[in-house]
């Protein structure tokens, strides 16, 4: 099946601490900064078009799910960089090399995904930026796309 769509009924029955969000992201429009499309969950957490703003304080679990497509592997490396952003500073990094000689194919499909335990504060903004987003694949696999944010509890 779907493996973002069994997220989102895992999500959904299982009892938070008063906040999550479940949300699609897509490539940004003029920015780094991945669009976020409201799907799914959206509690006590203020969704916007490019981050979440939250609304309670506590220790968060930050999950980002994001596929990749190469149309032209060359043999030369591509990084591809995953930033969690808190107030447009990053929190956390995730870096990985793509398209070396020895994996390259003539198309190359790659699935990254990222997670992160961390104190958010009231009004913390939370979001996720790519060095490479003409790589996020959209087409075949744009649901699979997703940034998660649960509360997890009140103190670190």
């Amino acid at each position: 099946g779907n493996t973002s769509e069994d997220y989102l009924r895992i999500l959904q029955n299982v009892p938070t601490m008063g906040a999550a969000a479940y949300m699609r992201v897509s490539n940004p429009v003029n920015s780094s900064k991945l669009s976020l499309v409201e799907k799914g969950v959206c509690e006590d957490i203020q969704c916007k078009s490019e981050e979440l703003v939250i609304r309670k304080q506590g220790l968060y679990l930050i999950y980002c799910h994001l596929n990749f497509h190469f149309p032209n592997c060359s043999n030369s490396p591509t990084d591809l960089k995953i930033e969690f952003l808190v107030n447009d500073e990053v929190n956390r990094q995730t870096l990985s090399t793509w398209c070396a000689s020895e994996t390259c194919q003539v198309k190359t499909f790659k699935t990254l995904l990222q997670l992160h335990l961390t104190y958010l504060k009231v009004k913390d903004r939370i979001s996720v930026t790519l060095n490479h987003p003409k790589f996020l694949n959209e087409i075949s696999l744009p649901n699979d796309n997703v940034l998660v944010v649960l509360r997890y509890g009140d103190e670190m």
